[in-house]
C-alpha cells in the first residue's frame, strides 16, 4: 500500500520466519567446496576480527562476532535465507508441526515500528483485541524504535504463561492502547472445512504443516459423509503463506491422477534437480500409511475451484500451479505472491542445534513455469469485495523484496510488483477498510467464495476490472498477455462457467 507497505515483511511469531518457505529438512551439515577458498578475502575477515577485538571501545565476545558474521553472510543472499540460532531452529521445527509459543501475530516493520499484519485466529493476540494495522511502539518498557524486526520478535517470544505488555498505536484511536498478553503454546489448525450449501463445500488450508495431509483427508471424509453426492468443492488457499513441501504435494495428489508430476526443482546440487510426484512416498509422514487411500474416487473428478490472493505463497503456489497446469481446477481470485524458491534447513556441527535456512533451488510447475517473482495468474480474476480489491492488490509481493531471486525462465518479463498509489488514494482505501467488517473467509459475506460457488453452479461471476501486470513467457516483445476475460469470452463484468460435464472431462 503505497511506499509504506513496501517496507512490510511477514514474520510469524514463533512460526516460520518470513513468507513461509517450501522447506526440505537436510541433515547434511557440510559439502565439499568445488572452488578454492578466497584467501585474500578471508585474510581481510580475520584482520577485521582482530581490529574489533583490539580496538573496539569495549570487549566483544568471539562467539558473538562470529555468529553475527555468519548471520550477515547468509542474510545477504536473498530474503529467505537465514542463520538460525538454537532458539530459532527449535521454533522453526515446532512451527512445521503446527505448534509454537508466542503471541500469535504476523508482523512487519513500518517507519521503525512493528506493524501487525494479522492476528492468528484464537491466539492470545487475537483474544486481546489486537487488529491488523496496529503499530506496536513499546514492548514492556523498551521502545520499539531503534530495534530491528528480529530483535523485536525475540522480545515478544518467551516461555509459556509469561506476560508481556504491548503499547499500541491505532489509527482510529487518539490515545495509545496498552495490553498485557500472556504467551501461550499455540496449535494452528491448518485445515478447515464446511458444507456451505447443499451439494457444495469449502475446504481451507491456512498453512502447510506436517499434519496437513492427514487433517485434510479427515475433513474431506467428513464432507462426503454429509454430502455423498458432492457437486462442487472450493479449495481456499488465500493468505496461506506456504510451509512444508510434502503438505503441498499431498494436497495436490488428492485431486490429481496417481504419479502425476506436482512440482520440479532445479539448483546447483544434483540433489536439487528433482521431480515430486503424486505418490505416497512424497507426502505421507508414515511410509506404511497413505492418508489419501480412504478418500472416495469421486474426489478426483469433483468440479473444483481454487481461491488465491496476494497472500498465497510458496507451497500454496505449488498447489495452484499444478492444478492449473493439469486443468484440474479453475483458479480464481487475485495474483499470488510469487515465491518460487526452495529452502533447505541444514543443521550445523558440532551439536546440530543451530542451522542455516538456505535457498537451494527454484521450483517449477508441471508445465515448466517458474513462479518466482511472478506468481500464479488466476484463470478468472475476482476482487476481494464486490466494490473492489480493498488493500489486497497493494500488498508487498516477492518482487518487492530486496535481493529477491529473478524469474530464470522469463528474464525479460516484467516482474509483478505491489501497486503504488498516492497518499490520497491510500487514505481513501484505509478509510474504506475501516468501514468494513473484518473479512471472515468461508462466511456468507465472503464475496470471492460466493463467486466461486456461482462458477461451480454455472451462474454469472463478477470478474475484476484489474488486469494482471505480466508478460507472456513465450513472447520476446513487450506485449502483455491477453486479457483473461477475453479468453473466457465474457462481458467485462460477468463470466459464464462451462457446464459441469465439460469440467469433469478436463
Amino acid at each position: 500500500m503505497g511506499s509504506k507497505l513496501k517496507n512490510v515483511g511477514l514474520i510469524s511469531l514463533g512460526m516460520i520466519a518470513g513468507v513461509a518457505a517450501s522447506m526440505q529438512f537436510d541433515a547434511i551439515a557440510q559439502k565439499n567446496a568445488t572452488a578454492p577458498l578466497p584467501l585474500e578475502e578471508l585474510r581481510q575477515l580475520t584482520d577485521v576480527f582482530g581490529l574489533i577485538k583490539s580496538d573496539y571501545v569495549e570487549p566483544v565476545e568471539d562467539k558473538k562476532l562470529l555468529t553475527e558474521a555468519i548471520s550477515g553472510m547468509v542474510a545477504s543472499l536473498d530474503p529467505h535465507s537465514a542463520y538460525l540460532d538454537k532458539k530459532a531452529y527449535k521454533e522453526l521445527r515446532e512451527g512445521t508441526m503446527g505448534k509454537f509459543v508466542g503471541l500469535g501475530i504476523e508482523v512487519g516493520m513500518e517507519d521503525g515500528y512493528v506493524k501487525v499484519i494479522s492476528p492468528i485466529e484464537d491466539s492470545p493476540a487475537y483474544r486481546a483485541g489486537i487488529k491488523a494495522g496496529d503499530l506496536i511502539t513499546r514492548l514492556d518498557a523498551t521502545p520499539v524504535k531503534g530495534l530491528t524486526l528480529d530483535e523485536a520478535v525475540k522480545k515478544m517470544r518467551g516461555e509459556p504463561n509469561t506476560k508481556i505488555t504491548l503499547t499500541i498505536a491505532r489509527k482510529d484511536e487518539d490515545k495509545p492502547i496498552i495490553l498485557s498478553i500472556t504467551r501461550q503454546e499455540i496449535r494452528v489448525q491448518s485445515v478447515k472445512s464446511k458444507v456451505v450449501e447443499p451439494g457444495y463445500a469449502w475446504l481451507r488450508v491456512t498453512q502447510f504443516q506436517e499434519p496437513t495431509v492427514d487433517d485434510m483427508a479427515k475433513k474431506i471424509l467428513a464432507i462426503y459423509a454429509q454430502e455423498p453426492n458432492l457437486k462442487g468443492l472450493v479449495l481456499d488457499l488465500r493468505n496461506d503463506p506456504g510451509g512444508v513441501l510434502p503438505g503441498a504435494i499431498g494436497v495436490s495428489a488428492t485431486f490429481l491422477p496417481k504419479d502425476a508430476v506436482v512440482v520440479t526443482t532445479n539448483g546447483q546440487l544434483p540433489s536439487s534437480k528433482s521431480s515430486f510426484l503424486a505418490k505416497r512416498e512424497f507426502y505421507a509422514a508414515n511410509p506404511l500409511n497413505d492418508p489419501l487411500s480412504k478418500l472416495p474416487d469421486a474426489i478426483k473428478k469433483v468440479p473444483l475451484v481454487v481461491l488465491i490472493n496476494s497472500g498465497s505463497a510458496s507451497a500454496s503456489e505449488i498447489v495452484a500451479g499444478a492444478l492449473q497446469d493439469y486443468k484440474r481446477a479453475t483458479i480464481m481470485g487475485t495474483q499470488s505472491f510469487g515465491k518460487g524458491s526452495v529452502q533447505s534447513v541444514i543443521s550445523l556441527p558440532p551439536d546440530k542445534l543451530t542451522a542455516v535456512k538456505l535457498t537451494t533451488a527454484r521450483y517449477y510447475t508441471p508445465n515448466g513455469r517458474s513462479i518466482q517473482a511472478r506468481g500464479i495468474v488466476p484463470d478468472i480474476m475476482v476482487d476481494e469485495y464486490a466494490d473492489g480489491d480493498g488493500l489486497n492488490g497493494l500488498r508487498l509481493r516477492e518482487a518487492d523484496l530486496t535481493k529477491h531471486l529473478t524469474n530464470d525462465k522469463d528474464k525479460d518479463a516484467k516482474e509483478v510488483k505491489a501497486s503504488t498509489v498516492d497518499e490520497k488514494e491510500e487514505e481513501r482505501l484505509i478509510a474504506l477498510e475501516k468501514k468494513r467488517k473484518p473479512l471472515e473467509f468461508g462466511s456468507k459475506e465472503d464475496f470471492q467464495l460466493a463467486q466461486a460457488l456461482n462458477h461451480l453452479k454455472g451462474q454469472p461471476v463478477q470478474v475484476s476490472k484489474v488486469k494482471p501486470e505480466i508478460r507472456d513467457e513465450s513472447s520476446k516483445d513487450d506485449k502483455p498477455v491477453k486479457d483473461i476475460r477475453k479468453d473466457n469470452k465474457a462481458p467485462p463484468e460477468k463470466i459464464e462457467k462451462a457446464p459441469a460435464e465439460k469440467i469433469e472431462k478436463k
